[in-house]
């Protein structure tokens, strides 16, 4: 039996097909679709006559009354102009929440333990990772680069090594910077430090 999450049909008044969800996401599209409309000018009426479609299809299907077959759909996407890729990036549902589990920890920065708190970072246009430094460690130097740095402390004492200046961060002060200089986080405390540093744009 085909499991929901890894197969979807599309169907309507026409025709019926079954499309990996791998490469469509299964959202309400109907919002979408009329947004898209309506920034081309156009009505229900004559998106519907272009492509080919029930004036009462379209209408039913921006309210998402209905689902709709993949050659129909892309058949709109063509009269619209939208890449169907374009399309199902803009409607995917965004997860919100992301469990402590999901955190990705990585190696070789430096640190005792740095994590990335959300998964996929390098498609969006910034990342967040908690980190964490034993007495004497400090992260690897970072070169300089096209974007900006912020930074929240969670417990300790950090000091930060910005080109040629040297600041210090108490528990719950934040830091920020940008990125056009190289830069080194570093615990010089007899005790560990914890903090959130997020980047834009990713670096990890």
């Amino acid at each position: 039996m085909t499991k929901p999450e890894e197969f979807c049909i599309f169907a309507d008044h026409k025709s019926e097909q079954q499309v990996p969800l791998s490469k469509l996401a299964l959202v309400k599209i109907g919002e979408r679709i009329r947004n898209l409309r309506l920034s081309s000018d156009l009505t229900q009426e004559e998106l519907a006559e272009r492509a080919d479609l029930a004036k009462s299809f379209i209408s039913q299907l921006e309210r998402d009354q209905v689902s709709i077959s993949l050659d129909n759909l892309l058949e709109i996407l063509r009269v619209l102009n939208i890449k169907v890729g374009d399309f199902f990036r803009e409607v995917a549902e965004e997860k919100v929440v992301y469990d402590h589990e999901e955190r990705t920890g990585l190696i070789d920065t430096g640190a005792d333990k740095f994590e990335l708190l959300i998964p996929g970072g390098t498609n969006r246009k910034m990342e967040a990772a908690h980190v964490e430094l034993l007495p004497g460690q400090q992260t690897y130097p970072v070169k300089p680069f096209q974007g900006e740095a912020f930074g929240f402390i969670l417990k300790g004492i950090l000091t930060l090594r910005f080109g040629g200046e040297k600041h210090t961060a108490h528990v719950g002060d934040s830091f920020y910077f940008s990125g056009e200089r190289e830069h080194i986080l570093e615990n010089t405390s007899r005790r560990p430090v914890e903090f959130i540093w997020v980047t834009t744009p990713p670096m990890f």
